[in-house]
Formats: structure tokens, sequence, C-alpha cells
């Protein structure tokens, strides 16, 4: 692997400073707190340094999504049957699921409100989010003829996020104190059963 130069690791550094500074804020005052000036004086940075890094406020907190731990490539291989891919489907949220519950409830309290436009799927881009994976996966599952599906694709992804975020705001309203993994298992188990 190549090295980084010193300013690649400068780089690199600031815009970990700019993640722990928002990260903070949404922890401890929350989103209506989280502006690109709060964030900047947290970090330690300059305004310019921030946009260097992200376009909008929403840009930044896309990428919290993607830092979440990755994912084995090998379980999201083609599936030889359809409980094969409900496995691997539950999986990618079940490894979403540790993630927020390691970035701790106060960050996630904040971070799921309506006014983070980084959740909108209509302005999403395709970065690696659990739906973007799952939709993928499910599409190659669908071309190959491993999963006959009885609504269509787009249908299914917004029915799963709905899903997903339905026990992410429960998790959230009783403080942590759900059965986060276990409500998400059996959801996601029963809607896939019922549609594949």
């Amino acid at each position: 692997m190549k090295e980084l130069s010193k300013q690649q690791l400068k780089s690199k550094e600031t815009k970990a400073r700019i993640f722990r500074a928002a990260k903070h804020i949404l922890q401890k005052k929350g989103y209506e707190e989280l502006s690109i000036k709060n964030i900047c004086e947290e970090a330690g940075v300059s305004n310019g340094s921030f946009y260097h890094h992200f376009k909008t406020k929403d840009d930044l907190l896309s990428y919290y999504i993607e830092e979440q731990p990755s994912i084995n490539p090998d379980l999201l291989d083609l599936p030889k049957t359809a409980e094969e891919a409900k496995s691997a489907i539950i999986y990618v949220y079940l490894n979403y699921v540790h993630y927020c519950e390691e970035l701790g409830v106060e960050f996630i309290s904040n971070y799921y409100t309506p006014k983070n436009q980084s959740l909108n799927p209509l302005i999403r881009t395709e970065r690696s989010y659990p739906i973007v994976t799952v939709h993928n996966y499910m599409e190659k599952c669908i071309k190959e003829g491993i999963i006959m599906p009885r609504i269509n694709l787009e249908d299914m992804t917004t029915d799963i996020r709905m899903i997903v975020i339905g026990n992410v705001f429960e998790w959230c309203l009783k403080g942590g104190q759900a059965d986060f993994e276990g409500n998400m298992k059996r959801s996601l188990e029963g809607y896939l059963d019922g549609v594949f």
C-alpha cells in the first residue's frame, strides 16, 4: 500500500476532526446546533477547509453512513438460493445495527431527523449506503432468477428502507433499550418471507 504524503495525512486528519466535531455537536446539542459555523469552530478549522472536504452539511452527514464497518464482499456473492439471499440482506442491516449502537443513541436520535437531507432517497448519491448495497444485490439475484419477488425492486427497496427507519426510530424512542438487533432481524425476515 502506498504511503500518504504529508499533505494527504494533514487532509485526512482535518477531515477526521470535522467528523468528530459534527458527531460531538449532534450527540451533545442536537441537529439544530449543527451548523457549518459551529462545526468549524468545534473542529478548529476554517470554512474553506470544511468546503474543501464537503459540499454541504448534509454531504458531511452522508459520510457517517459510509463509515460503517465494511461487509465482507464474499457474503454478497451471488447466492445459490433465495434463503441465502435473505440471510445476506439481513446481515447487511445487522451490520448497520451494530454501527448505530457504536455511534450511540444520542447521535442516531439527532441524525435521524427529516431535516437531515442526507437521508432523503430522492437526492441520495450512489455511495455505499446499506440500501444501495441491498438494492444492487437484489437486482443481481433477480437477473439470475435466484429470487422472484412478488413486487418490483423499487417498491421492495422502499419497503426495506422504511422497515429499517422504523426499527432505528423504535430503538431511539426507547433510549437504546429496545432489542434493536432482534427487532431488525424479525421484521426483515417477516417482510422478505412475504415477498420472495
